[in-house]
């Protein structure tokens, strides 16, 4: 979730007529001899855009982890899309015409799917999308702070492992995005023959790690020796089998866990550690998605 503290909008004031009024307009116009006037149309909304659905999906997931419920108590952004108190009042009355409308899990999907619509017709792109929901700003790439980088590549990350256009090559989430989630006690060990040099590892039972995402087939890769024990595998919130990582001789790179379906479709599947007597080690390397 960030903790970032976003730029509120202030509230735009327009005229909004009162019950009736508009038809007593119309009324002394005629009797006066004046033209009446034209009433105001209703702005048309920005088409929706390719990808909308996949990148609420990674910005939930950067913002709140896809809680409804989060709430950050330094800003006091809330809910799955993590929108700021100043805000809401704001974007409930332009999207869903009532400024105090309760922050339901409905509601939170409807706002944030307007207002990301509406920025990306403004601004053209999904990072710069996810750039102006970090700092309210329309800046572009060389300008943004090392942050605000990383934050946006992750958003765009989550975007595409839930995206139809994935690459050929499959999505590769490395073990320290931020769209991967770890439960227990995990820390990180340095070798150079691991992705990026690095692993997130935990020799603790019942130290989870999981991911959600849009595809076919995901593969977890890590190491296997002979002081790597079993994991359970998990999807979709159902027991799968249990995996033995041991193997007589160390190897960094090797294949965990391969799971397929035979269609494309959203999924969670999460290593759970049974900390095997002898041999409790579970690492992960990185894991590949394939639409």
């Amino acid at each position: 979730m960030s903790t970032v503290r976003r730029s509120s909008e202030a509230p735009i004031r327009r005229f909004v007529p009162l019950p009736g009024a508009w038809r007593l307009v119309v009324v002394l116009a005629v009797a006066l001899g004046l033209a009446v006037p034209a009433r105001a149309a209703n702005p048309t909304p920005a088409p929706t855009p390719y990808g909308l659905s996949e990148f609420m999906g990674g910005l939930a997931q950067q913002e709140s982890g896809g809680r409804y419920d989060a709430r950050n108590r330094v800003s006091g952004a809330y809910g799955k899309y993590q929108i700021m108190p100043s805000n809401w009042p704001v974007w409930a009355r332009r999207y869903l015409h009532y400024t105090k409308a309760p922050q339901t899990a409905r509601n939170q999907d409807r706002v944030a799917a307007g207002k990301l619509t509406d920025l990306h017709d403004r601004l053209g792109t999904w990072d710069r999308t996810a750039y102006w929901w970090l700092t309210g700003k329309t800046g572009t790439r060389p300008t943004w702070s090392p942050y605000a980088s990383h934050y946006v590549d992750n958003v765009m990350l989550g975007y595409r492992v839930r995206s139809a256009t994935a690459p050929p090559g499959g999505v590769k989430v490395l073990d320290d995005s931020t769209i991967i989630r770890y439960a227990g006690a995990w820390k990180v060990a340095r070798y150079h023959a691991y992705v990026h040099g690095g692993v997130h590892y935990s020799k603790a039972k019942g130290a989870a790690v999981g991911l959600r995402f849009v595809g076919r087939s995901i593969r977890i890769e890590g190491p296997r020796g002979p002081t790597r024990g079993q994991v359970a595998v998990y999807v979709d919130g159902r027991l799968l089998r249990v995996v033995d990582l041991r193997a007589r001789s160390f190897h960094p790179r090797s294949v965990l866990v391969s799971v397929e379906w035979a269609t494309r479709g959203e999924h969670w599947v999460e290593l759970r550690n049974l900390a095997t007597r002898g041999r409790p080690y579970v690492a992960i390397d990185r894991m590949v998605i394939r639409g």
